[in-house]
């Protein structure tokens, strides 16, 4: 978008040139000013970057002209006469004062443009450092200067988003479901552990995010909760332009990042650059009451752990974009992570009677050390015709990547003199290539076609090796290569007719997924192909509010850690195992969304409704085997019948003054699971456990800013996640809170950023579990401890509050919006 600003602003200043040339040439002509202010119909707001023209009637080559300046305003000299006046600001209806008859100066006074409904009544928070952008499709959060995630990565930039929360463990969740997509400028993240991979990137390399809760068929079906858009910066302003970022906090959080760039007529090249150095404490506790058959008490187990997460991590790119002439761009990028980390982790076992008298204690320490490399080259190939809207882009996407942990367990008791090692490797090799092309055709006023195909081709190999005092146990040694293609054509239509949109689409996707166990010669190859549909209707109720519904199909598949058998043996008495038969889960989602908009407050609201088959559910069950009399409890995914959720939020942007800026975001959902869980026990007995389960809950969370004296501005965040029921258990309510102070400083060239992640230490995962005849256990789990960071920013030829206004159809949209 700034693209485009700096295309008009240069065309202005030639303009202004060539008339003040002809001024020099026609001194018949008194010389004259026409000053005046723009701003936004709604809001009131000034209007930055707005054009102004002159067109005399009698002589069209003629043309005087400007920009307007950060408040909008403009002074433009004329010869006097009389002039047809162009206002005009990108995705802003055209404001045209015909037959101007201009013979002294003049101020126009305050000039109104009323943003063009055709795409999708985007409602634009202006004059915030960061911004959110709410469509009826998605909302797109401009990053921007956010307090809350200076020196921070892009999983602090995402737990600063409506709709969207980061769990303990780094787990993304959209609307309270956590399968959810996560991509990166349109394409799916090539990391094998995508929440690590995440906390790599630094905050300061996002442009923006894309939430988009109900996609349509031109993005990929994988999903079921919707999809995260993470698009990164790639330099836009002409010019050399830059920020660096140091920062350090306690826990160890220290890191240096920077982004720049450089910008021509001919080409842009960008690069983001970063480096950090964190521990993350953690702690965890998991009281257990192991019971006999008739559910009376056996014995005692309370289990302590501490976590010490140190990683050192770099992140960089590089990046060329070509522009090889006004309609074509070819960019290339090149990305380069590097991550190494020590874990350690310390568990104490208290063993007690059934009476709760004291036993024995045993202490697990493990000691991994990790070690990934990524490296990916992607490239974007787009050609954009005469005709406003109608373009050709064709991507591709090649990745390998390494991850490798090797880890030392040390197993000892009080009750016995015996020392035992356990050591375990896993090493991981994924190669991910995709190739994608689109195609947008507008097919007149009102109405488009687009169509696409996309290819995702992967391989991953996870080598997980136990030895017990030297000694391979093939309990829980196994080699897993998983192999998927998945390849998509898609089409769909869009239309507009006065107030009404639509927007169907169908997608085809074939599926070739092979899950080999190589250590026991198990193959298997799951093979499936599937249509899926979508339909969206807008209607403009007003210029103030519109309303739409849509319809979805979506897939999830099983990857990773949920389909791999090996086994993390932290703790030796409750273990989580893959499971290689899982199939994947189909989601069939509606939406009713309501945008209504005021001076000083803009509502979001929607209405869904999710229907899943074979949906994933975590199950606990003995394994048959036990630890000192202490029976060892297996956590395994597995697929139920159905799941209903349905649920209804809504997002509240409001700012009472200039100076303090609310936004509110408030999510209610209810949770229905029907299905058996049949399974045949270690004595050769089937048993089934039922998993019907009915349960709500909601989210919430507030964000305040407030610009106080001498360039100092306060930000202010609250969350909290309701209780939630499971059929083996219960989730408790968790409370959070983060604060942030920021001051100007070197004449607004510089930034010192302070902030307080968790104020209360409060954010931790605490559950209620109960297995009858096996198991009752409380557990409590915090990932990463209370934070304080500070952080100094640094910008070169760019402003702080400078905006960056998107075009109506971005290339990282994967096609074009509603047919406006």
């Amino acid at each position: 978008m700034k693209y485009q600003l700096k295309y008009f602003f240069s065309i202005s200043l030639l303009f202004t040139f060539l008339m003040s040339f002809a001024q020099q040439n026609a001194p018949s002509k008194e010389r004259i000013k026409i000053t005046g202010t723009v701003i936004e119909k709604i809001s009131k707001q000034p209007l930055e970057y707005a054009t102004v023209t002159f067109i005399n009637s009698k002589n069209p080559k003629a043309i005087a002209g400007g920009i307007t300046n950060a408040k909008g305003e403009f002074a433009i000299d004329v010869i006097s006469g009389v002039y047809d006046i162009k206002i005009e600001f990108i995705s802003f209806k055209l404001n045209e004062i015909k037959q101007k008859n201009l013979q002294s100066s003049t101020n126009l006074g305050k000039i109104a443009l009323e943003e063009d409904a055709a795409q999708l009544n985007e409602v634009i928070i202006r004059a915030e450092k960061s911004t959110v952008e709410i469509k009826l499709d998605k909302k797109v959060y401009n990053v921007g200067n956010d307090l809350m995630v200076k020196g921070g990565t892009v999983s602090d930039v995402l737990d600063n988003i409506p709709s969207v929360s980061v769990d303990v463990e780094g787990n993304v969740s959209l609307r309270g479901n956590e399968n959810v997509r996560v991509l990166i400028d349109g394409k799916p993240s090539n990391a094998i552990n995508i929440a690590e991979a995440l906390r790599l990137i630094p905050a300061d390399a996002i442009d923006k995010v894309e939430v988009i809760t109900n996609p349509s068929a031109r993005y990929d079906a994988e999903g079921g909760g919707g999809l995260l858009n993470i698009i990164l910066k790639k330099g836009k302003n002409q010019g050399l332009n830059g920020t660096f970022i140091a920062s350090t906090g306690i826990p160890d959080n220290h890191g240096l990042s920077g982004t720049l760039s450089y910008k021509s007529k001919n080409f842009n090249i960008f690069t983001t650059q970063g480096y950090n150095y964190r521990n993350s404490p953690g702690s965890a506790i998991t009281n257990s009451r192991y019971l006999n058959s008739d559910n009376t008490t056996k014995n005692y187990v309370n289990e302590t752990r501490e976590n010490d997460r140190y990683n050192k991590g770099y992140n960089g790119n590089f990046g060329l974009e070509l522009y090889l002439n006004e309609s074509t761009s070819w960019t290339n990028i090149l990305n380069y992570r590097k991550n190494k980390g020590d874990n350690v982790d310390d568990v104490f076992q208290k063993n007690y009677d059934q009476n709760y008298v004291y036993d024995y204690t045993r202490n697990r320490t493990n000691e991994e050390n990790s070690d990934s490399e990524n490296v990916e080259f992607s490239t974007n190939f787009t050609k954009k015709f005469k005709k406003d809207g109608h373009k050709l882009t064709i991507d591709g996407s090649f990745s390998t990547n390494n991850d490798l942990n090797d880890a030392i367990i040390t197993d000892k008791a009080t009750n016995s003199n015996k020392v035992k090692f356990d050591n375990t490797i896993n090493n991981q090799d994924q190669n991910r290539n995709l190739i994608q092309m689109d195609y947008v055709l507008p097919l007149g006023k009102g109405s488009q076609f687009e169509a696409g195909y996309r290819g995702d081709f992967s391989k991953l190999v996870t080598d997980y090796r136990v030895e017990n005092d030297g000694v391979i146990n093939t309990n829980f040694t196994n080699t897993l290569e998983y192999k998927e293609k998945v390849n998509a054509i898609y089409t769909q239509y869009g239309m507009k007719i006065n107030k009404f949109s639509a927007l169907f689409g169908l997608r085809f996707e074939d599926s070739n997924i092979d899950i080999n166990q190589l250590a026991t010669n198990d193959f298997n190859t799951k093979k499936y192909s599937n249509f899926f549909p979508s339909a969206f209707f807008t209607y403009e109720i007003s210029d103030e509010s519109s309303t739409s519904i849509s319809y979805s199909r979506r897939i999830s598949r099983p990857r990773g850690r949920m389909l791999n058998p090996f086994s993390n043996l932290s703790s030796n008495i409750n273990i989580f195992t893959g499971n290689p038969d899982l199939n994947p889960a189909f989601t069939d989602a509606i939406d009713l969304g309501y945008i209504k908009r005021w001076d000083k407050l803009t509502l979001n609201t929607s209405l869904y409704v999710n229907k899943t088959t074979d949906v994933f559910q975590f199950a606990r069950r003995e394994s048959g085997d036990f630890v000192n009399g202490t029976p060892i409890i297996i956590s395994s995914p597995i697929n139920l019948a159905t799941e209903y959720r349905a649920g209804y939020e809504f997002t509240l942007n409001y700012s009472p003054y200039k100076w303090w800026k609310l936004n509110g975001n408030f999510n209610f959902f209810r949770n229905e699971t029907q299905g058996n869980f049949v399974y045949t026990d270690f004595n050769n007995q089937e048993i089934v456990q039922n998993f019907d389960n009915t349960t709500t809950s909601w989210y919430t969370r507030i964000t305040s800013k407030v610009s106080l004296p001498y360039k100092i501005d306060w930000q202010t965040n609250a969350t909290y996640n309701g209780p939630q029921n499971y059929a083996q258990g219960r989730s408790l309510g968790v409370f959070a809170a983060n604060l942030a102070f920021s001051k100007d400083i070197l004449k607004d060239k510089g930034t010192l950023s302070f902030n307080i992640s968790d104020v209360f230490n409060s954010r931790k995962r605490m559950m209620d579990s109960y297995l009858a005849g096996v198991v009752d256990s409380y557990s409590e789990m915090q990932w990463r401890k209370r934070q304080f960071s500070l952080s100094f920013t640094y910008r070169i030829n760019k402003q702080k509050n400078e905006r960056e206004r998107q075009p109506k159809n971005d290339n990282n949209d994967n096609g074009g919006d509603f047919p406006g």
